[in-house]
């Protein structure tokens, strides 16, 4: 497919190319990947409605275009984002501020990776905590200042939190809004790797080259099956995944084609 035609076909989905800068976002696609920056970095990247908007666009947009297998979200340094616009929300509530972009990203069936390159603060951190799996520099922080400025989480923080922390860890963060840095997040299971600053837009792809590499319907179903089997019994999610392998439709020569490949790496 040629670019004017993936092009025409990601606007059809809602994927819109954006300038930098636009509405605080900044998207690029290139070969399966779609790379969404948050860009407002005066601002350290404050998620604004039509930024909130945009990103829920991004995500089913991904979700509608079988060419896009994997979502880096990430931050224009110095942050990765502050959280919500207050300034914004606090001078009114108008049509779209409770926009919920964290729930949209957690039924997303495109793995979305959120790659932290500063602050991550309060609902941006409930965006990371909704995302496939954080990877991060280490200028990353984590904190939770809801309780700080008087407001009640509302886009999954009480839920999230602690199953990716632990509970007495997650009660610390929340009640105190003290940071956390991306080595204390990495040994809590916050995050899945810590990266020098100036690599991780490079480790990012390199993950992100891997995931497009692998088999499509193979990392749909297993992504499923970890969404399904989250907070079940062991037994049952064993049962999920005995169902989906008598579904599953072995490609036996697609089979000894990849694993040749992956033996010659």
């Amino acid at each position: 497919m040629d670019h004017r035609a993936r092009r025409r076909r990601i606007e059809r989905h809602g994927l819109v190319l954006k300038d930098p800068g636009v509405d605080g976002l900044r998207l690029e696609w290139s070969a399966g990947i779609a790379r969404l920056t948050l860009d407002r970095p005066a601002a350290r990247n404050a998620l604004t409605i039509a930024m909130r908007r945009g990103l829920i666009d991004v995500a089913r947009a991904a979700d509608a275009d079988p060419d896009t297998r994997v979502v880096l979200l990430t931050g224009a340094d110095p942050a990765f984002s502050a959280g919500l616009d207050l300034t914004e929300s606090l001078n009114g509530s108008p049509r779209g501020a409770r926009t919920d972009p964290a729930a949209v990203l957690r039924s997303t069936r495109t793995p979305i990776v959120a790659v932290v390159n500063g602050l991550c603060y309060t609902g941006a951190l409930e965006i990371a905590l909704s995302c496939a799996f954080v990877v991060a520099s280490e200028r990353a922080r984590f904190a939770d200042t809801h309780a700080q400025v008087g407001l009640v989480a509302g886009w999954g923080m009480s839920a999230l939190l602690p199953r990716a922390v632990g509970t007495r860890l997650a009660r610390q963060m929340m009640t105190t809004g003290e940071p956390i840095d991306a080595a204390r997040a990495l040994a809590a299971g916050l995050i899945t790797e810590v990266v020098p600053h100036e690599r991780l837009l490079e480790r990012a792809g390199e993950i992100a080259g891997r995931i497009v590499a692998a088999h499509a319907g193979s990392v749909d179903v297993q992504l499923d099956l970890l969404h399904r089997g989250e907070g079940e019994s062991l037994p049952h999610a064993l049962a999920l995944e005995a169902e989906e392998k008598l579904r599953w439709r072995t490609d036996v020569e697609e089979v000894g084609r990849r694993f040749a490949a992956l033996r010659r790496r």
